[in-house]
């Protein structure tokens, strides 16, 4: 006789509890080792091949400059190419007795948290030496312009991209990762680099890019505010830092940000440390006076760097031991 078939409710409980299991194979996967640079060179990361689908999109879609509905063609060729290709390797690895460790190392490269550790401590290395190596170094990882730094202004440059990037580059992926398995880690993925690419307020892709813009920001809702909490658990767990100054930098200041998702970490990481971040920067050459996160000392220095670092490995630990938990819960239920 053939075997029962699998209840649908038995079916998304094994899926889910698959996926904490994949999402904590891929934490400590890229945690430990990131990307390989061999494999870098021989083939590119994929992100960068989601970047060569959207450039070439906005190409075909957006030359010249067009509207929101050619936007919304575009975004939606984009996800429905990453959802097909990820839906099949999911398909063909989970039913192998092994495959759901291949989709945990797939996963892992859609994770950021060493390459962002690395570019981040760069920075400080670089204020270690001089001004101008600092700024060579936060030039890789902020927007702004870096010439008009000063030693303060490299080093708020790099916590605020710490912080936003926590979300952007590991709690966010890791949620939908968790959400949807390897389509919802790839989906996310293709979003928030769709957003980067096009989601900008210029003439190009004022209207074009404001689909992508928008769905960044709903997909990141959730994520961004977790994010902040996770950094105000770890500002309890990490000496000199305070997580209820964190809690109440959140509720007073995230919400004056311009965007509606990068003040929580912001200024969680600034009321963990009491400093502040946001304030006046340039980008490409205009003045932008942005809220300021948290109240705490304006003028920065490369311990400051340091310190956000070593609560962003905190926040990464509380990360894994949740993931980790949640293995645990699932087996036992």
């Amino acid at each position: 006789m053939g075997e029962a078939p699998v209840s649908a409710d038995v079916a998304g409980s094994l899926f889910f509890e698959l996926n904490f299991i994949i999402a904590a194979v891929a934490l400590l996967t890229e945690r430990l080792f990131g990307y390989p640079k061999g494999l870098q060179h021989r083939i590119g990361h994929p992100v960068e091949w989601m970047g060569k689908l959207i450039g070439w999109l906005d190409k075909f879609f957006n030359d010249p400059p067009t509207d929101r509905l050619r936007g919304v063609q575009a975004l939606l060729v984009l996800l429905g190419i990453t959802l097909s290709v990820t839906l099949l390797l999911t398909h063909y690895l989970r039913v192998s007795e092994a495959g759901w460790i291949i989709e945990a190392l797939l996963a892992s490269t859609l994770l950021s948290q060493k390459s962002l550790e690395d570019h981040v401590r760069a920075v400080a290395d670089g204020l270690s030496k001089s001004l101008e190596a600092g700024r060579d170094a936060v030039r890789h990882i902020v927007g702004r312009d870096p010439q008009k730094l000063d030693a303060s202004g490299v080093a708020k440059g790099a916590v605020e991209s710490l912080a936003e990037n926590m979300s952007d580059g590991v709690t966010a992926p890791l949620f939908w990762l968790l959400v949807g398995g390897l389509p919802g880690i790839a989906l996310y993925k293709a979003i928030n680099t769709a957003d980067s690419m096009i989601g900008h307020k210029t003439d190009q892709y004022f209207d074009f890019g404001w689909p992508a813009a928008r769905l960044d920001d709903l997909v990141n809702l959730v994520p961004a505010r977790m994010t902040g909490w996770v950094i105000a658990a770890a500002g309890a767990l990490t000496g000199g830092a305070s997580g209820a100054e964190a809690v109440r930098s959140m509720a007073r200041d995230a919400p004056r940000h311009v965007s509606p998702n990068a003040g929580w970490p912001e200024a969680a990481m600034a009321g963990a440390l009491g400093i502040s971040l946001g304030g006046p920067r340039s980008y490409g050459g205009k003045a932008v006076n942005l809220a300021w996160m948290g109240n705490g000392r304006k003028k920065l220095k490369g311990g400051d760097i340091t310190d956000a670092l070593k609560l962003y490995n905190t926040g990464l630990n509380i990360l894994t031991a949740l993931v980790v938990t949640g293995c645990i819960i699932s087996w036992t239920i």
